[in-house]
């Protein structure tokens, strides 16, 4: 079909979407190690009819079997037989939930600390997020405190660009239901994500008991009696119901960042991802960068329905022919031929410090992330520290660059070449964010930690 009239057509469904059919939304799971994250959503999978009954005793009986009975409703997400042995979700888990005005594609993010990166993949494919607490003492407050998942995490989705969050206090059964315990909690928490960019309109606190299904989609069981002696709000399912989608960029040329490749089915590969900008049709030949590859598009599931075109905000299943899987890599972009996109090795970023103990100088090793890509980095040049209000200049060139300071610095990739063989290095894929605010965010890690987030200025080369 022709562009204009795919793009008629989208904008036809979308109008339709938001005047009564179900508004598709995707949320990312997100919290501590152990909050009970995966416990919370295959338990609502199951509550919802999406695990039948089958399945489900089947789990029970296969994690009785591994000693670890706790975790079977995890087990409806945590699906590797890695995963359930050790009793920690590794991978982003993909579902779809539907409630009455929502369709809901959930991504169940890792918390364990080793596991960050593939939580920024699930992150950056996210609208909204569920950060899941678990309100039992001393686990809240290792969590949340320095070294603890949920303050990381939280940075880390605003820091994406997901603007609304659900905070789920868990596990409230295990402290006698107690409002003083949940009312703690929200205390802490409330001006942390003030401090994160979050607006306080846009964050809701909700009390659940994941593995007894409490106040997830009803509050009026016998288990929930205690409950309700002082709480009347809406359940965890209202709540997703209300999550607003953020507009759609369907009129720029389709970005389109791989998150997962497979095998596909004969020749060819499968890809998947969340489209960012524009539009994609089966039949259209698209480029990969990174690279001087082109495929064709054989196929495009969302939602795991088939369809003859998808646009952004959708996370979809490519199948595409005339390409050889060894030249896709998670982090690649897909773009038609007449739009590529930018590949930088050296750019300027204006940058937020987390809360570092040893400042950045210049020189120092980073790794940048970009969508689901990480990449060795140097920091070049620190040109600036700002004032976080206004964005005016403080210093120019400081010396080095503490914790919670505002700064744009020249970050320069560096090739992992080791044994002194030459080697080029590949630019990434990004633009300026003032263009494409999705391809234009950056994350900035060193040593496992998350030390600054940030957006691209300028493309140097």
């Amino acid at each position: 079909m022709a562009r204009e009239k795919v793009l008629e057509e989208a904008r036809k469904v979308i109008g339709a979407n938001n005047a009564g059919g179900k508004k598709p939304v995707s949320i990312v799971v997100i919290g501590h190690v152990d909050a009970g994250k995966s416990t919370l959503m295959g338990r609502l999978l199951y509550d919802l009819g999406r695990v039948d009954e089958r399945t489900k005793r089947a789990n029970e009986k296969g994690s009785a079997n591994v000693g670890k009975s706790s975790f079977s409703w995890a087990w409806g997400l945590d699906g590797t037989l890695e995963e359930r042995q050790r009793g920690i979700t590794m991978d982003i888990a993909l579902q779809i939930l539907s409630t009455p005005n929502r369709q809901i594609t959930v991504l169940d993010a890792p918390g364990h600390k080793d596991f960050i990166p593939n939580m920024i993949s699930g992150a950056s494919q996210a609208d909204c997020a569920l950060l899941v607490i678990d309100s039992t003492v001393g686990e809240f407050e290792s969590g949340f405190e320095r070294g603890g998942q949920t303050r990381e995490h939280l940075l880390l989705v605003r820091s994406l660009g997901v603007s609304q969050v659900i905070v789920a206090v868990n596990k409230l059964d295990a402290v006698n239901w107690s409002k003083a315990r949940y009312d703690e909690i929200k205390e802490q928490i409330k001006p942390f994500l003030v401090q994160s960019g979050f607006h306080p309109s846009k964050t809701s606190f909700i009390p659940v008991g994941a593995m007894q299904g409490v106040n997830l989609i009803a509050i009026d069981m016998p288990e929930a009696g205690d409950l309700r002696q002082w709480y009347s709000g809406p359940t965890l399912v209202s709540l997703l119901d209300k999550l607003e989608p953020p507009t759609r960029d369907i009129d720029s040329p389709l970005r389109l960042p791989l998150a997962n490749v497979f095998k596909g089915q004969g020749q060819g590969a499968a890809v998947s991802g969340r489209i960012i900008t524009g539009i994609v049709q089966v039949g259209e030949k698209l480029r990969v960068l990174p690279g001087d590859e082109t495929g064709v598009v054989r196929s495009i599931e969302v939602d795991e329905e088939n369809v003859p075109w998808a646009a952004a905000g959708s996370n979809v299943n490519i199948q595409l022919t005339s390409i050889d899987p060894v030249n896709l890599i998670i982090g690649s972009v897909l773009c038609p031929l007449d739009s590529l996109v930018p590949l930088a090795t050296s750019f300027l970023a204006r940058v937020i410090v987390f809360d570092i103990q040893v400042p950045i100088t210049t020189g120092a090793s980073i790794e940048v992330y970009h969508h689901s890509r990480d990449v060795p980095a140097t920091a070049t040049k620190l040109l600036a520290t700002l004032d976080r209000a206004n964005g005016k200049t403080i210093k120019a060139n400081p010396r080095v660059i503490t914790k919670g300071t505002s700064a744009e610095l020249q970050l320069t990739l560096r090739s992992t070449s080791v044994s002194g063989a030459p080697s080029v290095v590949r630019g990434i894929p990004m633009e300026l964010f003032s263009a494409n605010k999705d391809m234009g965010r950056i994350l900035i890690r060193r040593g496992g930690e998350t030390i600054a987030a940030g957006i691209v200025l300028e493309i140097i080369n």
